[in-house]
């Protein structure tokens, strides 16, 4: 099995890889090819990627039972103590502090709940 996930990409290769793949949603293929082929393809979608990105991961025989392929992409696999995870880039730090966006502040009485004590009286 494999899954193929391509963003910002030419519509040339989203239609060259619709000859062994389904396009489920846009820009996410996946299929079942043999690994020759799972290998030309992701030759082809390198040098057809142009600017975008793309995310392969397919089953392999393997204790995970999958391996990820990355191109341009700013998470990258990792193996850590034999295991394959993705590594997610630190976040922004601007004059040594990590910028943290506080959730939106609500004003009261909001909810359907406060408008029924309101209306109760209580």
């Amino acid at each position: 099995m494999v899954v193929l996930v391509l963003t910002l990409c030419p519509v040339g290769l989203r239609g060259y890889l619709t000859r062994w793949f389904l396009e489920i949603s846009p820009g996410v293929f996946t299929g079942h090819v043999t690994s020759r082929v799972r290998d030309l393809i992701w030759e082809k979608t390198i040098e057809l990627v142009k600017d975008g990105r793309a995310i392969m991961v397919f089953s392999t025989r393997s204790e995970q039972r999958l391996q990820f392929r990355v191109h341009r992409h700013s998470w990258v696999p990792t193996d850590y103590d034999g295991v394959q995870l993705m590594m997610r880039p630190a976040p922004a730090v601007s004059s040594g502090t990590v910028e943290v966006q506080s959730p939106p502040q609500l004003r009261p009485g909001w909810s359907d709940q406060a408008r029924r004590r309101r209306a109760a009286g209580r």
